[in-house]
């Protein structure tokens, strides 16, 4: 499963810190997704026309004191990374993401949804929402590693009593074996060599989580089926706080990578 959000936070702040120029950052984020097209509505204040491309987007925003991106991984009982109003959690819960732009006078979310025009055309339509001027709680990256590691721990020694836990691991093995030949590295240019680390295991471990079907083979017990569904709840809810955790490593100078 590739996140939208991911990539533009990721050489956002790489761009935003000097470790990338902008041609590079908006390249880096449209090889992922094609390109990438921000719109307006009334609530969020932005000076833009419809459909504004990337790089003319972010020039502008620098101009308005662009200064972070943050990400948010958010679900239903869960808001991971937002901070309101209502209508901008709930168009990112509905997304399963979404970006928190700092601006010097006030913060925006963008909301991605894909934006095709055609057979041959793919690209990332991002509709902008006013958000609440305060910063999003989420765990600094030793508390989010070490979550995401206790985690696994328990959730493994919890599907040990699952019979059927490896009936999805050779497709699950094959996916992890591709993935670093497939994919580029989550995080861009300047982050810590320690969020390069959790958001690569958090990748490998979402692709379990997303490959893994929670009520599992036929001939499980319902004691089964809930213990399965548990654990993947437990390893999303753990691998989404170290992805976010990662992606704001950047913007947290002077603490150790």
């Amino acid at each position: 499963m590739q996140l939208t959000s991911a990539p533009l936070v990721a050489w956002g702040n790489a761009w935003l810190t000097g470790h990338v120029g902008l041609d590079d950052a908006v390249d880096a984020v449209e090889r992922r997704g094609g390109p990438n097209l921000i719109g307006t509505v009334p609530a969020s204040d932005l000076p833009f026309d419809s459909d504004v491309p990337l790089r003319t987007a972010l020039i502008r925003l620098r101009g308005l004191g662009l200064s972070a991106f943050r990400l948010a991984l958010p679900t239903w009982g869960d808001p991971l990374g937002l901070v309101g109003p209502k209508e901008l959690n709930q168009a990112a819960i509905e997304a399963g993401e979404g970006v928190l732009v700092q601006l010097t006078d006030q913060q925006v979310g963008l909301v991605p949804s894909a934006d095709r025009r055609g057979s041959s055309y793919a690209g990332v339509s991002w509709t902008p929402y006013a958000a609440e001027d305060t910063l999003p709680q989420v765990p600094s990256l030793p508390e989010a590693e070490t979550e995401m590691k206790l985690t696994l721990v328990q959730v493994t020694q919890a599907l040990e009593g699952v019979d059927d836990v490896a009936s999805f691991a050779p497709s699950v093995h094959r996916e992890l074996g591709d993935l670093g030949s497939r994919e580029a590295p989550p995080l861009a240019h300047g982050y810590p060599p320690r969020a390069h680390r959790v958001a690569t295991q958090a990748e490998r471990l979402a692709k379990v989580v997303h490959l893994a079907d929670p009520t599992g083979a036929r001939g499980l017990s319902a004691h089964q089926i809930d213990t399965r569904v548990e654990a993947l709840r437990r390893l999303d809810a753990a691998v989404r706080r170290a992805m976010v955790s990662a992606h704001t490593a950047v913007l947290r100078p002077g603490r150790p990578g």
